[in-house]
Parts: C-alpha cells; structure tokens; sequence
C-alpha cells in the first residue's frame, strides 16, 4: 500500500516536487527565472536532512527516568536508556519487547495476559560519571555520545536495529575506564499492574530466569507458568579498542523454542562489527522519513513532529503487535496491555497523512485475529456480532472473558456500568481510514466491511423503537465517564457512523446485503444524540456535568466529522459542546488538548488550535516528548501530531470527502511547506505557503478516485498538469474545484499568471527554541 516513487531532485537547498515518475518534464517547470548565483553556488542541501538534524535530541545532563531519556526500537525491541535509579554510578538500558506477555487466561488481560518486564543492563564505569554529551540522531535512529567520569570517557554509540531486532551498544572507553563493565538484571516476570491494583486470588509471578553460557553467548532463560519462555541474550565482542554489546530477546510460547532463535539471532549480529551492521539500519530509516515533509515555522514544534515520525516507527510496524499503551518501552504502569477505548485509535492516526502505512498494525490485526472478536462476546451473541474489550493481549483477546470476569464487551442495559460496547467499531474507523487514504478494495472487502457488519450487529440486538417512534439504545458505558446512561452518545455516534459506512461499502463492493434495509432504516429513525443547553450529554438524562479528560461523548464532531463546523445549524452546538467540555478542570488530561485542538481545526480557528497545543506541551508533554498519566502512555504525543496534520490538511466526509488545503493555520504561521501528504482519496499533496498565502499546491492521484479540492489560493486561479500543459477543471463551491485525474496523473494549482517554483524546502523559524531532550547542563 505504499505510493508509487516520485523522482526527486536536489536543487540548490530544496527537493523538486513537481515531476512525478513516469512524467517527462523539467523539475522546475514553474520556476521564474534563473536561480541567483549565490544559491547556485551553495552545495546542495537535503531538505529531510537538515530537518532531522535540526529535530536531534540532546542531553547535556544524566536523565533520570525514562521520560527524559533517548529511546531505540523498532516496534519489538525497545530500550529507554537513563541514569540508574537510587543514586547508583550506572546507566540503564532497558531492555522490553512487545511480543513478551504472560499467556495465563484465568487472569485476565490486566494481569495473567498482560506484558511482562524483562530486565535491564547497567553501564558501570570505572569512575564517577561526571558529564554526559548526548544526541539522538532521529535520521540514524541512533544514540551517539559521551559519558564523562572522574577517570576518564566512554564515547557510545547505540541501535536496535531495524531489520535484526538486536540492541548493539559500541562502547570506545579510554584508559582509565578501560575496565568499566556490562550487568544485566533480569526484571521479575509478573505484571507491572501489581504496583497499582490488588492481586488476583492465585496470581503469582512466575519463576526467576535461569542465566545459562553458551560458548561465550550468555542467555537469560525465564520460564512461564502458563508454558513457553522470552529468553534475553547478549554476547560482548571487542575490536581494535572497541566493545560493543549485542543484546536480542526472543518469545515463544507454548513450546520453548525462544532460546535456540535468541542464540542463533546473537551469534550471527555480533558476528558483524557495529560499523557493519549500521548501514542497513540507517537505510531503512533514512528511506522511511522521505515519505512525507512538514516544515513551520515554530521551530520547537516542528522539532516535535519529527520526533513523533521517529517515536511511532520505533514503536510500531504493520506486523508488530498492535501498540501497548507504553509500545515496546514497559516501565512501571497500571496500563500493561492494549486499550481500545481510546489508544489504540490516537495512536495510529498520525500514519494516514504523512504516508506511513508501513505501520498499520491495527487493519492488520483486526483481519488476522477477527475470529477471536466474537469469543469476547456473551455466548448468545457470538454467531453473528463481534466486539473488542477495552483491553486485549497482542492476540486481541481477553482472557477473561464475559463469563470469566475482567474487562469484556459490555451488554447493552446491564448494571453496575460495564466496558464500552462502541470499542470495535471506532477501531473500525481507523481500518476505514487506512482504506480511504490508500483505496486499496482488499482492505474494504476483507476487513472494514464483514467486522463492521458484525459489530453494527451487536448493537442492533439491544436497538428498540420507543413511544416517540425512534429506535433506541438502553443503558452503555461512555469512555470513561463512570456511569451507565441509555442512548449514550459514545455508542449512538458510532452506530450511525457503522450504519452509514456499511451502506457506502456494500455499494462500493457491489454487495446486495440482506441487511442493507435494517441499516437504512437506523439511520431514519434513531434518536437524535442528546443534548442539553451545555451541547452533547454523556446520554439520554446523564448530562456532561464534571471534569471528564475523553472527548467520547463527541465523536460525531471529531474525528467521525459526522457534525461539522460546515453546517451552519451545528456551529453553536459544536462550540457550546467543545467549551463546556474543556471548561471543566481537575480531570482533563493530554489528549484532551489533543482533541480540542483537531476540533478547533475543523472550525477553521487555527490561533485555538495552536492555543490548545501549546497547552499540551506546558502541562504534560516531557522532555523527551514522552506522556504519563499515573504510568508512560503513548498515544497523547502521536495524536498531537495528527492535531498538526488537522491544521495543514483536512480531507474528511466520506466517499465525497473534499481535500482541504490549509484549513486551521494559525494566523502566525506566514511561512509552511507540506510534501506528499497523503489524503482520502489515494492522493499524495504537497503545497506551499509565503508570506501569508498559499503560492502553490501539487496533488497526485495514486487511485484515479474523484479528486474535489479546496486549495485555499486567493482570486483566479489556473491548473496544470506535470508538464505544464492546462487542465480543465469544474468550480463546485468557493475556492473548491473538481479536478479529473487519472491514476498516476497530477495537477498543479497556482494563481493566474503566477509560476513558483515547485521545490520543497524547510522554512525558516520565526525565532530560537530550545532541543527537546535535556539540552542545558
């Protein structure tokens, strides 16, 4: 599903964006002149080049927790690297893995199938460390630096690599520090949930890890109760002065095959010096950042942004385990598992527009794992219905079931207040997504449509008409509001939603469902979302009345853009409904800003949006960019990077949806260059704004699917294609043309008259920020 390559040029400090594969034609072919000598002679510059260099993380002091350290992975190893806790004279190398969980059902996702902890290494010099010199190159994926001691350095060198999943740290010590030393630390293998929450009756951790030597190769075996084992192995190798660690982890279960894979894995990287296997790792990184490019002018948050584009891809990979609310980082946290009331969604929307569904493991495991979707279901139900539970394993099961207790699909009308029942089908959206920025049918056909057609069934078991003639729901749970309420919002916005987008892909698939009817007729007679004089309720008789950090209770303003700022008639519901909700303080929490923010762009208020951002990152956002809510959660972060992407670009409504171009800027915001971020639609954009104006926008069709775009540039304007012939095309509103395009084809928006020149370039920051990281000592 990735875009078809675009030839790219360097020219001067830019990147051509105006001359697709296959098209003939000069790269420049809208430039106005002759470039000046001065830029000509200046050597050529990389644009993502310059941005990563300019995003780099540094540390001149020692971090001391996880939230203000580097990070590595590559969505199944993970090390979060800091000082050791309790004063120690070490640094911590965390060593986690997202396949490594307990497998024991009896005890639920929270503790007998959540993520276990493995361990770590400490890093002891010889003398007491006195200075660090950091820097997280974010091009390399690599950590590279220096620990200063009392008796001398250690310059470092660190990766997970990408394609090996091996932890290598290179270690080049000077003579005083020649004698430093590596020790690992098994972690006890028992959820970290136990810290927070009372034990389950019988709940035990499971045995400790047996350290075995194998010819030099050092293997830490832990066994499980429930069968299989995760095995930790490390082997140090030394050339000309150089140590370097190799550490890999291995899973699997139920049989105990993970250690002979661990030593096999080991032997064969440490077989390898670390400036041999570097440059496989470092390609797979470098291509990955040239999918997309954003560049504004706030210099800290677009360093933000770029380390969110890094942060996700060392957390997750389409055939990774679906993200963990830490990713593969598990530190000590109530929330040692997969949520589906919210996180998982948050997470993975940020890959959608900057072109990265490489990383789609939610459509991925929704197909692979869509059997299991019925069993977390009450038996009667399981025919034909299927639902996620709040919280999974990395199998999207529950283990303790409906009957078994724990965290399960709620039943609709059951009290004391129960999981959420909508959790499937907001996943759903995400999967729906990832179809319509790719229009890639197998994805519809084989996931979107038959898991939706079950999840919508689920509800329509509970849907009753009621004395006012309108279809209703009884009593569910809204994310996480605390309380049962009946036509809840939550799930009244997503039947519709379900209901609606069943239909469209019935259509789409040219399927004649039997229940095409059942759904038309939902969607004319369900009741209306309650409301009262403070906008959106939590459901019918349960008014928004305290602080409350999930926007569940609005899903139809964001991100189902089923209410939208375009309907006159919603702006003052919209508006009373979004002020309310963040008016409220004591329980808003990170993404609660994130969701103001996207919001506030689909009203256009850039300056708000930008406002609720910079709230974000006064009150939550950690130096590293990390999140915490009680323990590390990753989804705040990315989502705020798709709250950035709701500003630059919009494409919402459906198998109609309209491009917008430059929607929600905020008013200082005079300078900004977007390239090929992808839209619904299958299209690839790339724009460009100067001195307050869109100058130019570039959209290339991967799919030939209808292309209406409201391109934002002031007065008449012109359309060409990649050779710079005219277009014709149809004005179907303000500033908002219909465009036909054939797959592959482009179109070129400028002014009338006007031909920019068609490169992408970083802009220039409006003023100084400081590095995330710990840049002062």
């Amino acid at each position: 599903m990735s875009s078809a390559p675009t030839r790219r040029t360097v020219v001067g400090t830019a990147v051509a964006a105006g001359t697709a594969a296959g098209l003939a034609g000069p790269a420049t072919a809208y430039a106005a002149g002759p470039r000046a000598p001065a830029a000509a002679a200046r050597p050529a510059e990389d644009p993502w080049t310059t941005v990563l260099a300019d995003a780099d993380m540094v540390w001149r002091k020692l971090p001391r927790t996880w939230y203000e350290g580097p990070f590595l992975g590559n969505a199944l190893l993970g090390s979060g690297i800091y000082a050791e806790p309790g004063g120690a004279n070490a640094v911590r190398f965390n060593v986690q893995h997202s396949e490594v969980q307990d497998h024991r059902p009896e005890f639920g996702s929270l503790f007998g199938l959540a993520r276990l902890p493995i361990g770590y290494f400490t890093l002891e010099p010889v003398g007491a460390i006195t200075a660090v010199d950091w820097r997280l190159r974010l091009r390399d994926a690599e950590l590279t630096g220096t620990i200063t001691t009392d008796q001398g350095t250690l310059d470092l060198r660190a990766l997970v690599h990408n394609s090996r999943s091996v932890l290598a740290i290179e270690v080049t010590p000077s003579a005083g520090e020649a004698a430093f030393r590596w020790v690992f630390h098994p972690a006890e293998a028992i959820s970290p949930r136990v810290a927070f929450k009372p034990v389950p009756d019988g709940y035990t951790g499971n045995p400790p890890a047996v350290v075995e030597d194998h010819g030099g190769v050092q293997a830490a075996v832990q066994p499980l109760l429930a069968g299989g084992q995760h095995v930790t192995a490390w082997r140090e190798r030394t050339r000309a002065g150089r140590r370097t660690l190799y550490v890999t982890v291995a899973h699997s279960h139920p049989r105990r095959t993970a250690r002979d894979r661990a030593l096999k894995d080991i032997r064969s990287a440490s077989a390898l010096s670390y400036d041999a296997l570097a440059p496989a790792h470092r390609s797979w990184w470098h291509a990955y950042y040239r999918k997309s490019f954003l560049s504004l002018p706030d210099a800290r948050l677009q360093r933000f942004y770029w380390i969110q584009l890094y942060k996700v891809a060392a957390a997750a990979r389409a055939d990774a385990p679906v993200m963990a609310t830490s990713g593969p980082w598990l530190e000590s946290t109530p929330w040692p598992a997969t949520w589906w009331n919210l996180n998982v969604q948050l997470e993975y929307w940020l890959i959608h527009g900057s072109n990265h569904l490489e990383l789609d493991a939610v459509t991925r495991a929704l197909g692979e794992f869509r059997d299991n979707l019925s069993s977390q279901l009450d038996t009667p139900y399981r025919k034909d219905s299927a639902g996620i539970p709040r919280t999974t394993d990395i199998h999207l099961v529950n283990g303790g079931g409906v009957e078994g207790g724990g965290y399960a699909v709620g039943i609709p009308g059951q009290d004391p207040p129960t999981p959420e029942v909508g959790n499937l089908t907001w996943a759903l959206h995400n999967v729906w997504l990832t179809y319509r920025h790719t229009m890639d049918e197998s994805v519809l056909r084989d996931v979107v449509f038959p898991l939706l057609r079950k999840a919508v069934a689920y509800y329509l078991h509970f849907l009753a008409p009621g004395s006012d003639g309108r279809l209703h729901l009884p009593a569910t749970f809204s994310p996480e509001y605390g309380v049962n309420a009946p036509d809840c919002n939550y799930d009244l916005m997503l039947l519709r939603w379900g209901c609606a987008t069943l239909l469209d892909s019935a259509r789409l698939l040219g399927v004649d469902d039997p229940s095409a009817p059942r759904w038309r007729e939902v969607l004319a007679r369900l009741t209306p979302y309650p409301v009262d004089e403070n906008g959106f309720m939590i459901g019918a008789g349960v008014p928004f009345a305290k602080s409350h950090r999930h926007y569940s209770h609005m899903l139809a303003v964001y991100p189902l853009y089923e209410v939208t700022w375009e309907d006159p008639a919603k702006r003052e519901l919209i508006e009373t409904s979004l002020d309310h909700w963040v008016g409220f303080e004591g329980a808003l929490q990170g993404y609660t800003f994130t969701g103001a923010a996207s919001m506030s762009a689909q009203m256009g208020r850039g300056d708000d949006a930008l406002g609720y951002l910079g709230e974000l990152m006064r009150r939550f956002i950690q130096p590293n960019t990390m999140y915490k809510e009680s323990g590390p959660v990753i989804e705040t972060p990315l989502s705020a990077a798709q709250s950035l992407h709701d500003m630059v670009c919009q494409s919402w409504g459906g198998v109609n949806g309209v491009i917008r171009v430059f929607p929600a800027l905020p008013a200082a915001w005079r300078e900004l260059v977007v390239h090929d971020f992808r839209t619904q639609g299958a299209f690839l954009l790339s724009a460009a704004r100067e001195d307050g104006r869109t100058r130019w926008v570039r959209l290339r069709s991967e799919a030939g699917a209808p292309c209406v775009v409201r391109h934002s540039i002031d007065g008449p304007i012109e359309v060409r294609d990649a050779r710079g012939r005219r277009l014709p095309y149809e004005t179907v509103g303000a500033g908002t043309i219909r465009i036909a395009l054939t797959r592959g084809q482009e179109a070129v928006i400028t002014a009338h008259g006007d031909r920019p020149d068609l490169t992408v370039r970083p802009v220039e920051a409006d003023a100084p920020a400081a590095r995330w990281g710990l840049p002062a000592s």
